[in-house]
């Protein structure tokens, strides 16, 4: 019996002492092949990530240009939209300036057509006064040469008359001489 336990675990030591010398011998190459596969894996993921990088600063690069483009034109639509404000407000400014101005003359040109209207009403005024004076001024004239003409024709009558009166006074102190 004693045999037993020398020979059943030097049997099991033999027998897995072969098992480990097989597994031993193929486990190197398995591990290489392992270390082999994980190595070109590990490449593989490093390339894929420096791939994936390039690609992703191309991606920044090229987001970083269509920002860049897109602030460039909101900022010249801004420009665009703050002239074309200004410019309104100028417009709007003119206009109020106009509007005032125009205003202004409006009144300036009521109050002096209310002026030149006071003058031609006065001007009519001094119209229909001369008018008047004329008319008056016509039918005096033409009284005073009535006047001259009758006072001239009672002075030619009192000449005829002073006339015939010495022609008379005459014939009677030449009727009286004679007698």
């Amino acid at each position: 019996m004693n045999k037993v336990y020398i020979i059943f675990p030097l049997v099991c030591t033999l027998i897995f002492g072969a098992f480990y010398y097989n597994f031993d011998r193929h486990d190197q190459e398995r591990q290489a092949k392992i270390k082999a596969t994980e190595a070109a894996a590990l490449k593989a993921k490093v390339e894929k990530d420096i791939a994936d990088r390039a690609a992703a600063i191309a991606a920044a690069v090229e987001a970083s240009k269509k920002r860049e483009i897109e602030r460039k034109a909101k900022a010249d639509l801004e420009d665009a939209k703050k002239t074309a404000r200004q410019e309104a407000e100028d417009r709007r400014q003119k206009t109020y300036d106009e509007r005032n101005r125009a205003r202004d003359q409006v009144g300036r040109l009521k109050k002096d057509l209310d002026e030149v209207k006071g003058t031609f009403t006065k001007l009519e005024d001094e119209k229909k006064k001369h008018t008047d004076e004329l008319s008056f001024l016509k039918t005096y004239v033409k009284q005073a040469d009535a006047n001259v003409k009758y006072y001239y024709d009672l002075l030619e009558k009192i000449d005829a008359a002073e006339k015939a009166k010495a022609a008379a006074a005459a014939a009677a102190a030449a009727a009286a001489k004679k007698s």
